[in-house]
């Protein structure tokens, strides 16, 4: 017979059997399709030496008018903004206390590290970070041992535990001196979603809007908003106060809130919000908005939170918030949902989800400034950061499904949507992220699988090819590259990574391989009726971009009697992928490493249907699969 050609439509598709997919592809990982053809992703590398402390919520990217390149990185404990490899705290202060309320506030236990300190009604919760200055030795900890930033363990009202790097060499019970001031940064967040806190920290009946639950920001899953007015950062975690950075202070000096920023230059700060959800910039317009605020009451700062609020500062003044005939400062409240859940700018609107409804907000000019619309009511969002725009078109993920805005709201079809949906943990649903990378044409969702409380999947859609496929990967944030050679992601050791800029995984101080595959859904070797040979194979694989001399994958080719018959018997030997599908390879499969100028393989290979699977793990590899062709003969009925 003829050489039959095994071209497979792209993309993973689990939505059916394996065999209704007879055709495609049913598994991967570290795989995409381009060109229709699977092949491996590209690896990444550290981005420095350096890491930063917490676990990175949000990336953001922007150059000054110096042409500084700078990255702001908003962790669950701190704020930074990276600069030529080296990570700059600029996380703002909370409050600072001076003589007399912590006059002598260290005590020390003869041979402890653990030094209490007594502050009355200071307000801050465990791992939030203070710096002392002015303090002099107690206890035979030096001086320039206690003026120093640390981060506060077990605590109470009027108390809380630091550990110094040195232990004390005697008991004291009240030291330090007159002079001592305690700085103390804004209160830190969790780094995982905590049940029934906050505004919108989970869906209707899961501890948002309407349980009664009453909590501060640092019960939180902790997670930034940033943007830039000008060459500045404006920045807020959610639920929290916004903040400033002027870039013309440099990397040294802290954001501060910009209630306080617009008082120093002559406004009424008061009326900046003390609350939000999520803050914006509008380029275009010159406007500071804030999604979820307290509402502006003339005469005093309003202290109520509403959720469904949202509030903007004066066109081209992020300082004055306080609405006056002369300026176009306003608010309005949206109707349709309980909470704010995101916001982002789109084609000459912004896009604004509720937890039940979509909302686009189009400026007008003076005097209403602002319209507001509903586009489509009950809808959901899965999460804050869950959206992404590419080429005007807005795609985002729901708690059930995902949806695309191109004008109109669509629900955009999903060939691994039970796969993912079936496999999702919802209670850690706030974790879950979009991230573009545009050089492929792609956006991943990052997400935790049912049985985990990290991040550790992907799925991505390609929005040329239209098509998807899926992964494990643990990253906690991801930036597109735009004025930057490549996309930038946060991994759980603390480190960011340039992504597709390697072929293996540079993440640490050694490269180490990415192991990835792909297999066939089964097909028919014949007709499905008859039994077919299978004696010959051309795998058709070119190895392009790899960094070693001899690159290899593996082929594995395995026969079935029929669609509802097992793989082999049970004391096969089983392979297992990274997410746990076991595929047991029945004696007679066969198993060839397939090189760069491999043209053809011999098989003895017996069925009605069988599918085939390529796999890499060596260290330096790259490989792109193309058109296999297998030779057969007929072999009878039985």
């Amino acid at each position: 017979m003829a050489l039959k050609k095994l071209a497979l439509a792209p993309g993973l598709n689990r939505e059916g059997t394996n065999y209704s997919n007879e055709g495609g592809w049913y598994d991967g990982d570290k795989i995409r399709f381009r060109s229709g053809n699977p092949e491996k992703i590209g690896g990444w590398v550290r981005l420095s030496d350096n890491t930063y402390l917490g676990l990175a919520r949000s990336l953001w990217n922007w150059i000054d008018l110096n042409g500084t390149n700078y990255l702001g990185v908003g962790t669950n404990l701190k704020y930074y903004i990276e600069k030529g490899a080296i990570y700059y705290d600029i996380t703002p202060l909370r409050v600072i206390y001076v003589a007399p309320a912590t006059t002598n506030c260290f005590a020390t236990t003869n041979l402890l590290y653990t030094v209490v300190v007594t502050i009355v009604a200071h307000g801050a919760i465990q791992n939030d970070f203070v710096t002392f200055s002015g303090a002099v030795a107690v206890g035979g900890i030096t001086a320039t041992t206690l003026n120093s930033e640390y981060q506060i363990t077990y605590i109470d009202a009027n108390s809380f535990s630091i550990t110094s790097p040195t232990a004390a060499t005697s008991s004291v019970a009240a030291g330090g001196g007159a002079g001592t001031v305690a700085s103390f940064q804004i209160t830190t967040g969790l780094d995982v979603y905590s049940s029934g806190v906050g505004w919108g920290a989970g869906g209707w009946g899961r501890g948002g809007w309407g349980t009664g639950v009453v909590n501060t920001i640092g019960m939180q899953l902790r997670l930034w908003s940033n943007d830039n007015y000008g060459q500045d950062l404006v920045f807020a975690p959610r639920g929290g106060a916004i903040y400033y950075w002027e870039a013309a202070g440099g990397v040294g000096l802290r954001a501060v809130t910009l209630s306080a920023v617009s008082t120093f230059y002559g406004y009424p700060g008061t009326y900046v919000p003390t609350t939000t959800n999520q803050i914006l910039a509008s380029s275009i317009q010159r406007f500071v908005i804030a999604f979820g605020a307290n509402p502006y009451v003339s005469g005093t700062p309003a202290s109520t939170f509403d959720p469904m609020l949202v509030r903007w500062s004066d066109q081209n003044n992020q300082y004055q918030w306080a609405p006056a005939i002369t300026n176009q400062a306003g608010e309005f409240r949206l109707t349709h949902g309980s909470y704010i859940m995101s916001a982002q700018v789109a084609r000459q609107e912004t896009l604004i989800w509720t937890d039940s409804a979509l909302y686009s907000m189009q400026y007008l000019g003076p005097p209403y400034v602002f319209n507001f619309q509903v586009l489509m009511d009950n809808i959901s969002m899965i999460s804050p950061n869950s959206a992404i725009t590419v080429n005007n078109v807005t795609y985002w993920m729901g708690i059930d499904k995902f949806y695309f805005y191109d004008g109109t709201v669509h629900t955009l079809p999903c060939t691994l949507w039970q796969y993912v949906y079936e496999d999702l943990n919802l209670d850690q649903s706030f974790q879950v992220f979009a991230g573009g990378n545009n050089g492929y044409n792609e956006i991943w969702w990052f997400y935790c699988s049912e049985d985990t409380s990290v991040i550790d999947r992907y799925v991505i859609f390609n929005y040329l090819d239209q098509v998807w496929y899926s992964g494990t990967m643990g990253r906690t944030a991801w930036l597109d590259s735009g004025i930057r050679a490549y996309p930038i992601a946060a991994n759980y050791e603390n480190r960011l990574l340039y992504h597709e800029a390697s072929v293996d995984d540079v993440s640490g101080l050694f490269p180490v391989p990415i192991p990835a595959y792909v297999q066939s859904s089964d097909f028919d070797i014949e007709d499905g009726q008859n039994f077919g040979f299978v004696w010959r194979i051309l795998p058709d694989i070119n190895f392009n971009g790899s960094s070693v001399n001899n690159p290899y994958v593996t082929m594995t080719v395995v026969p079935r009697e029929n669609s509802g018959a097992s793989y082999g018997p049970a004391d096969a030997p089983i392979v297992t992928s990274e997410d746990n599908y076991a595929l047991p390879y029945p004696p007679n499969s066969s198993v060839y490493v397939i090189q760069t100028f491999t043209g053809q393989v011999y098989t003895r290979l017996r069925g009605r249907q069988m599918s085939f699977r390529i796999d890499s793990d060596g260290l330096g590899v790259a490989w792109q699969l193309g058109r296999p062709r297998i030779d057969l003969k007929p072999d009878g009925k039985r």
